[in-house]
C-alpha cells in the first residue's frame, strides 16, 4: 500500500474525473486523501477516500453561484473569463494552495501528491517538499512547442506562415495574460524555497507528469508534447448526484442536452434549444444541471426537463446530443458514438468544440443562436451520416484507451521516486515549452 494525496477544487467538471482517480488507487489497494473544498466531503467520502479541508486556500461550503471563485460569466470577452479562471484559481490563490498542500503532507507523509488542474498551484508545496508530483488535467491542455495550436481560442492547426504568424500572435496575448498573474505564482514558489517562474503557466509543467484524462480523439495529428506529458484517457463516470435515467416514450430520435453542470447563466440557452426540439419530429430530453431549476424552463411537449440523469446511460439510445462542449460531456458523447451540436460558452469549451468539429463529430454554433438556428444544426447531425460515423470513429479510440487505467499506472509509477532521479521532469533544469 502507498499512500496519494490529491487536490481537487469545487469546480464542475472537473470533480467526476478527478475522484475517479482517487477510486481507482483505492482499489488498488492504495491509501488517498482528498484535500478539498468543504462543500465536496460527501463526495470525497462517498468515493471511499478521507477528506481534508482547505485551510488558508480559499474554500466553498456550498455550489451557490455567489461563491463561485471566477464568476466567469460576468466576464464581457474570452480573454476576460480567463482572466477571472486564473486570478480566482490557478494563480491568485497560490501561496494559500501551496501552504495548505505543504502543511498536509507535514501532518501526514505521502509518497506521491497530484493536484487537478484548477489548482495546479499546490504541487509548489510538493515540490517544496521533495515529494513526487503531477498534475491532472479532467480537460486538454497545450504549450507552445507541443505541436498543436495555441490553447484556448478553437484555431485550427497553422497553415503556412499565415497561420504561423497567426499562433505568435495569440501566443503573446496569452502569455501577457497569464503573467499577470506570475507575481503570485512567484510569490509562492519562493516561500517554499523553489525558483521563481519565467511564465504564470510553466507551473503546470513544473512536475513530474501531467495526466491528460482526456483522450486522443481530441488531439491535432500534430500533437507530440514531451514525454512527461501523458494522455491517459477519459474517464467516463457520472456525477454522484444523477438521479436514475427515465428515457422519454416514443420511437422518434432521442435528443439529449445537457449544458453545464456549473452556473453559467445558461437558462436563455437551454429556453431556446427546448423550443427547437419542439419544432423536430424528435424525443428531447434536456438535463438542466443543479445550478438551474428545470421547473423554470417552459417546453414542448416532446421535450422532457429535468436537473439531472446519467447521460452515460442515456446517450447509447441518442441519436444527437446537443451540449455547451465540456469536456465531459463530449468525450461521453464521442464514447457512445453520438454527433453533437456544440454551443460553447467560455472556459475550455470554445477549444473542445473546434477539436470535436474538426474531428467531424458534430457542428459548433454560437451560444446565442435562435432557436431556428439550433434546429437547423440539429437536423444537420441527425440526416448527415457522416457526423455520427465520425464519432463512431472516435468511440473506437476512446473503447481502446479504456483497456487499462493509463492515469492510475502513472501514478504508481511515482512511488518511490526521489529528486535525484533524472528521470523525474521536476528534478530537469529548464521546462520545455517554456515562453521565453
Amino acid at each position: 500500500m502507498s499512500r496519494f494525496l490529491i487536490a481537487l477544487a469545487a469546480g464542475g467538471g472537473n470533480i467526476p474525473p478527478t475522484l475517479s482517480v482517487a477510486r481507482a488507487l483505492l482499489d488498488r489497494g492504495h491509501e488517498v486523501r482528498v484535500i478539498t473544498d468543504p462543500v465536496l466531503e460527501p463526495e470525497v467520502r462517498a468515493a471511499g477516500a478521507d477528506f481534508v479541508s482547505w485551510s488558508s486556500a480559499p474554500h466553498r461550503f456550498d455550489l451557490d453561484p455567489s461563491s463561485d471563485l471566477a464568476r466567469d460569466w460576468e466576464a464581457r470577452t474570452p480573454m476576460g473569463s480567463l482572466a477571472r479562471a486564473r486570478d480566482g484559481y490557478f494563480c491568485g490563490p497560490a501561496r494559500g494552495f501551496a501552504d495548505d498542500v505543504r502543511a498536509e503532507l507535514k501532518r501526514r507523509p505521502v509518497e506521491v501528491a497530484a493536484g487537478e488542474m484548477l489548482t495546479f498551484a499546490t504541487m509548489i508545496g510538493a515540490r517544496g517538499a521533495g515529494v513526487p508530483c503531477a498534475i491532472l488535467s479532467s480537460t486538454m491542455v497545450a504549450h507552445r512547442g507541443w505541436g498543436a495550436p495555441p490553447f484556448g481560442p478553437g484555431v485550427a492547426p497553422a497553415a503556412g506562415l499565415a497561420g504561423r504568424i497567426r499562433d505568435r500572435l495569440i501566443h503573446s496575448m496569452s502569455d501577457r495574460m497569464w503573467n499577470k498573474g506570475l507575481s503570485a505564482i512567484n510569490d509562492a514558489r519562493r516561500a517554499h524555497g523553489l525558483a521563481p517562474l519565467r511564465h504564470a503557466l510553466d507551473q503546470m509543467t513544473d512536475c513530474d507528469r501531467v495526466l491528460m484524462l482526456s483522450t486522443r480523439a481530441l488531439q491535432y495529428p500534430g500533437f507530440h508534447p514531451p514525454e512527461h506529458v501523458q494522455v491517459t484517457g477519459a474517464r467516463l463516470e457520472d456525477p454522484d448526484w444523477t438521479e436514475p435515467a427515465v428515457l422519454p416514450p416514443g420511437d422518434e430520435p432521442l435528443v439529449l442536452v445537457g449544458l453545464s453542470s456549473t452556473f453559467m447563466d445558461q437558462a436563455a440557452a437551454i429556453g431556446r434549444i427546448a423550443q427547437a426540439l419542439g419544432r423536430l419530429p424528435v424525443r428531447g430530453l434536456i438535463t438542466t444541471g443543479p445550478a438551474i431549476d428545470p421547473e423554470t424552463i417552459p417546453a414542448p411537449a416532446n421535450v422532457q426537463v429535468v436537473r439531472s440523469a446519467p447521460h452515460r446511460e442515456i446517450l447509447p439510445h441518442a441519436a444527437a446530443m446537443v451540449t455547451h462542449a465540456g469536456h465531459a460531456s463530449v468525450v461521453k458523447a464521442l464514447a457512445a458514438g453520438v454527433p453533437m451540436v456544440m454551443m460553447p460558452f467560455g472556459r475550455d469549451q470554445v477549444e473542445i468544440a473546434a477539436r470535436a468539429a474538426y474531428a467531424g463529430a458534430g457542428v459548433r454554433i454560437r451560444p446565442g443562436a435562435s432557436p431556428a438556428r439550433i434546429a437547423r444544426a440539429v437536423r444537420e447531425v441527425l440526416d448527415d451520416s457522416a457526423f455520427r460515423e465520425a464519432a463512431v470513429r472516435a468511440a473506437r479510440a476512446i473503447a481502446a484507451e479504456q483497456s487499462r487505467d493509463a492515469a492510475a499506472d502513472a501514478l504508481e509509477e511515482l512511488v518511490g521516486a526521489s529528486r535525484s532521479d533524472g528521470a523525474l521532469f521536476g528534478a530537469r533544469a529548464a521546462v520545455p515549452g517554456s515562453a521565453s
